[in-house]
């Protein structure tokens, strides 16, 4: 099969997966619960900074009962508050008024290449660490960067006048040591904890720091709380909102199709289409009308049609973990409710209140998005007659057609409802190619970590870690011949389970998110091409949003020491 090549983004650091100090929240999920349950505190306790320290003390104690969280996290819960106090003040400094301070730990020790001099850390720019990519991006917002620790250096530079506000990473120790003199000084800082404060090879929670250097005014959407507005949209999916937005379903037919819909589904589709439209509009808070609620269940309308066409194609008999529509009613009623819904998309698109011109748009992005889809499904059909090894490349062209279209869809649908522009149009197809490719590398990297690895090899569709081993297996040639049978669908339960083995000897894991972390940061640079600050903070951090992942597989002397009393509520 030829495909046209996919070039691959450059390669970006990926931090090594280390636990938290046990007070430390051990995952992402729990870590953003707590930050977003402290901005509502914030706001309804009202409070000014700067704190004192009995103050943060009283408040974070205060917040932790509440909340029912454990007390060994009340000092993390304390650094977060008196970030959160801070964040509006931040909001407000000029970027090059700012100072980001990093610690020298983030640095890979026994390979860092960087000297020191009287302030800190002079980075080489190896690419080994994060410190690069942080410091870099920082830099070009117009931030000074210190990579240094001690908080008599960080006093004599807020002594010299030129700097209005820190952002700060470092270990809990640290930061509770540095608060006297930042709250001496009255100086806006926002402080991201370390993971851990073992002083080497320390990890850090980086779309947290991402979110906090971009942080600005500018911005009307950073106060936007995106948990909530999903929870929205998938409130729009209910019957009876349904029935308010496309109208009754009176026949048969159309029931199936409209409880199809309904059906589970993570909405992220929808969601983006509500976030674009949201970052665009004059009053981010303003109710989302209806004509922009009819767009987003389109997208979704075009979504769960493609999933129906899909498990037919594949033969798959699960859905949700449900059975797929075709295993519950037959195929001919399956492939008849999933072309019901692809008019009721273009029917939804028709009838929205917004003008000629744009619904014309919107139709043709909705028109080239199916096109496109039904290409990438084609290239893999086309495989399937001829089934044989895949290079990275290949399998990622294949990625780029069937699941990039989609979120292009979602945010173009909300970006022309809002009037965007042909530049904004353009990045948001750049955007939506590199972000749906480093969707479907997650989909594939969780399939391997879940242990479900037998059952894909089975099933053998086009697979990034199969194309990975294959090109680290190719000279040697047993191994070679070996995963090129699994290629051809012509393995053996125990030759699959060799392969199987072998994801896991030649760490095909570990180069998957890689690659996924490229195509992610290569989504972040399209946005750099964006004039409107909301639209530019709002994808960023969807883009968090959407690769936010439980951290699993603690190991068993850190839950024996957290065993009592660690659960957040959540």
């Amino acid at each position: 099969m030829q495909l046209p090549i996919l070039s691959l983004p450059r390669a970006v650091p990926v931090q090594r997966e280390r636990q938290p100090k046990e007070n430390i929240p051990q995952t992402q999920t729990q870590r953003e619960a707590i930050r977003a349950g402290l901005r509502q505190y914030v706001l309804d306790e009202k409070l000014v900074p700067p704190l004192s320290i009995a103050d943060l003390r009283s408040y974070s104690e205060a917040f932790v009962r509440e909340q029912d969280i454990a007390p060994i996290y009340t000092d993390f819960v304390g650094v977060l508050l008196n970030s959160e106090v801070w964040r509006d003040q931040l909001a407000t400094v000029p970027y090059e008024r700012r100072l980001l301070l990093l610690p020298k730990c983030m640095r890979i020790e026994d390979k860092c290449p960087a000297p020191f001099d009287e302030f800190g850390l002079l980075c080489k720019q190896c690419g080994l660490c994060t410190i690069q990519e942080l410091q870099e991006e920082a830099e070009k917002l117009g931030y000074a960067v210190l990579v240094a620790e001690g908080s008599a250096l960080v006093m004599a530079i807020i002594g010299t006048g030129k700097i209005d506000a820190i952002v700060g990473v470092s270990c809990l120790s640290v930061l509770e040591k540095a608060f006297p003199y930042m709250e001496s000084a009255a100086i806006p800082g926002v402080a991201i904890p370390l993971l851990q404060d073992d002083c080497k090879d320390v990890t850090v929670d980086l779309e947290w720091i991402w979110e906090t250097i971009h942080l600005t005014s500018d911005d009307a959407t950073y106060r936007l709380n995106l948990d909530a507005l999903r929870e929205e949209v998938k409130g729009w999916f209910s019957q009876s909102e349904l029935e308010s937005i496309m109208g009754p379903a009176p026949s048969a037919t159309e029931k199936i199709a409209r409880d199809w819909l309904a059906k589970n589904g993570k909405r992220w589709r929808p969601f983006l289409t509500a976030c674009i439209w949201q970052a665009m509009a004059d009053d981010p808070s303003e109710p989302i009308p209806l004509a922009l609620k009819k767009l987003a269940v389109a997208a979704e309308c075009f979504h769960k049609a493609s999933l129906v066409h899909d498990d037919i194609e594949d033969n798959d008999d699960l859905r949700y973990d449900e059975p797929s529509l075709h295993s519950e009613f037959g195929v001919p009623v399956a492939l008849n409710v999933g072309d019901l819904l692809l008019g009721d998309g273009y029917a939804l698109i028709a009838s929205t209140e917004l003008s000629a011109a744009q619904r014309v748009a919107i139709t043709r992005v909705a028109a080239s998005g199916h096109r496109t889809l039904c290409l990438g499904q084609g290239d893999e059909f086309q495989w399937g007659n001829a089934p044989g090894p895949l290079s990275t490349t290949e399998v990622l062209e294949i990625f780029r057609k069937k699941t990039s279209p989609a979120f292009e869809v979602s945010l173009q649908f909300g970006a022309l409802a809002a009037n965007g522009d042909a530049q904004l149009c353009e990045t948001i197809s750049k955007f939506s190619e590199a972000l749906g490719i480093a969707y479907q590398i997650r989909d594939d990297l969780e399939d391997m970590l879940s242990g479900e690895t037998m059952s894909d090899l089975q099933a053998m569709r086009p697979s990034l870690p199969l194309a990975i081993l294959h090109e680290r297996v190719r000279a040697d040639a047993p191994l070679r011949q070996l995963v090129e049978k699994a290629w051809r669908k012509e393995c053996t339960r125990d030759e699959l389970e060799q392969i199987e083995s072998l994801f896991g000897e030649y760490n095909i894991a570990d180069r998957c998110k890689v690659l996924q972390e490229s195509y992610k940061e290569q989504a972040i640079r399209c946005l750099s091409e964006l004039e409107n600050p909301s639209v530019k903070g709002l994808l960023r951090r969807v883009i968090s949003k959407i690769f936010t992942v439980e951290v699993k597989d603690w190991c068993s002397e850190f839950e024996t020491r957290n065993a009592a009393g660690s659960k957040i509520s959540t």
